[in-house]
């Protein structure tokens, strides 16, 4: 069983939240909720619709794209970050390789906890905007 002081490190550990104050990281565990996946479960599927974000406490996990696998994921890894904010369409499959648990944060709860936290949001906009930033040096490094 992991400890309320231990899921709030794994949060701020997720790169989406690293602006994100302990206050910050407590009302999102307030909303999160520990979900538990059997080997072999299919937990997200590339194309369907987002709902939200899993952080993995325990298990691991493989990432399939295009019917390739393309990561595995452990303790302390995410998935689903893009469909807190957007809801857009899953870009992989996760399915778990063990007994998993998450803790999982919808995108309504979110944008809930979001709303009454300024802060929050502001912290969101510099971490996209920084991750629009990467992906422009790649492209340019790439084009170079």
């Amino acid at each position: 069983m992991v400890t309320k002081k231990e899921s709030l490190e794994r949060l701020a550990a997720v790169r989406l939240f690293e602006g994100f104050n302990k206050t910050d990281l407590r009302h999102l565990l307030d909303v999160a909720k520990v979900v538990h996946h059997g080997a072999g479960h299919t937990i997200i599927t590339e194309g369907d619709k987002g709902a939200g974000l899993q952080l993995i406490i325990a298990g691991e996990a493989r990432v399939v794209r295009g019917g390739r696998t393309a990561a595995r994921l452990g303790p302390g890894d995410f998935f689903g970050e893009m469909a807190l904010i957007d809801g857009g369409p899953r870009t992989a499959t996760v399915i778990a390789d063990s007994e998993m648990t998450t803790l999982g944060i919808s995108g309504w709860d979110f944008r809930a906890v979001v709303r009454n936290r300024p802060a929050m949001a502001w912290a969101l906009l510099e971490h996209m905007s920084g991750r629009i930033r990467e992906m422009q040096k790649r492209e340019d490094h790439l084009r170079s």
